[in-house]
């Protein structure tokens, strides 16, 4: 035991004075962080099952994750997180990517598989007002590129496809774009398409989004049709608030507005609710605002 905090003693000592660690050398390579020599073991990363891989807690994983999992395929895998997905670092050159886990929800009601919290949050809503849950806002049809900062700059103008950049785009009163479309978030996802949700998952229909409503806690008739509603919903919606087509920010806390994939003439439709009335339903809104969005898992 002594041993051990002597040797705990030096490493932390090492650290402060020379922003290195070394093990089994007193002359770590200059270009190292930690400089490890031996000649009778190695290096042994944190051992784990796919699951418990899953279970990691930091949100994001940080790039650069290393962990050895037991029970990914016949033997095991070295694997390595690359920002996106857990790849084998071991075998052929080629390393076969390892699916991000995606936490979600499945609904008792319509059967559906959900992501547990809004696209850009951090955690499932605790409250109506949890400002961890609230999430990033999107333009209807736009991908992940920027724009759905709540704090993101913003112009002025209609833009054509392909000229979106980083900023949130000032439009009409109907779109962003110059020229519409209504197959920038299809039904069916391609590889080349602008859906911001990760693999496997989609922005929902309107149909989805209905049908989750009228069989939670927050229907037509329920007494809760309102943010209560959602937030006592399986989704555990939050009023996340929204951007209107200036860009400018609808105090969350008091509005709920959600993408659905499905348009209305020049109009996109959304699940809208209100923080104290029993106001909620799908509206039809302006493709320049910017809504949460929740995304529904692809059916195979």
């Amino acid at each position: 035991m002594k041993k051990l905090l002597i040797f705990a003693v030096l490493a932390a000592t090492s650290l402060i004075s020379y922003a290195q660690v070394s093990i089994g050398t007193v002359t770590p390579e200059a270009s190292a962080a930690l400089d490890v020599t031996s000649t009778t073991g190695g290096l042994l990363p944190p051992r784990m099952t796919q699951t418990e891989r899953h279970d990691i807690t930091t949100t994001p994983a940080a790039a650069g994750l290393i962990v050895y999992c037991t029970d990914c395929g016949a033997n095991g895998e070295l694997q390595l997180f690359n920002g996106a997905s857990w790849v084998n670092m071991a075998g052929d050159a080629a390393a076969v990517p390892v699916p991000v886990f995606i936490p979600f929800v499945t609904s008792v009601a319509t059967g559906k598989v959900w992501m547990d919290r809004n696209l850009g949050a951090t955690q499932v809503a605790e409250s109506s007002t949890d400002a961890d849950s609230y999430g990033d806002l999107y333009q209807w049809g736009r991908k992940k590129d920027g724009h759905q900062i709540r704090t993101s700059d913003v112009s002025r103008g209609l833009v054509e496809s392909g000229a979106e950049s980083d900023r949130f785009i000032w439009g009409s009163s109907y779109d962003w774009l110059d020229d519409k479309d209504d197959t920038r978030w299809a039904a069916s996802r391609t590889a080349n398409d602008n859906d911001p949700c990760p693999p496997g998952f989609k922005v929902p229909s309107q149909a989805e989004l209905e049908a989750e409503r009228d069989n939670g806690f927050w229907g037509n008739d329920s007494p809760q049709n309102d943010a209560s509603g959602a937030l006592n919903s399986v989704l555990r919606l939050p009023a996340a608030g929204y951007r209107d087509h200036t860009g400018d920010l609808v105090p969350a806390g008091s509005f709920g507005y959600y993408w659905s994939s499905t348009v209305s003439g020049p109009y996109a439709r959304g699940l809208y609710f209100r923080g104290s009335s029993s106001s909620a339903g799908m509206r039809s809104s302006t493709r320049a605002r910017g809504l949460s969005v929740r995304c529904i898992k692809i059916e195979e």
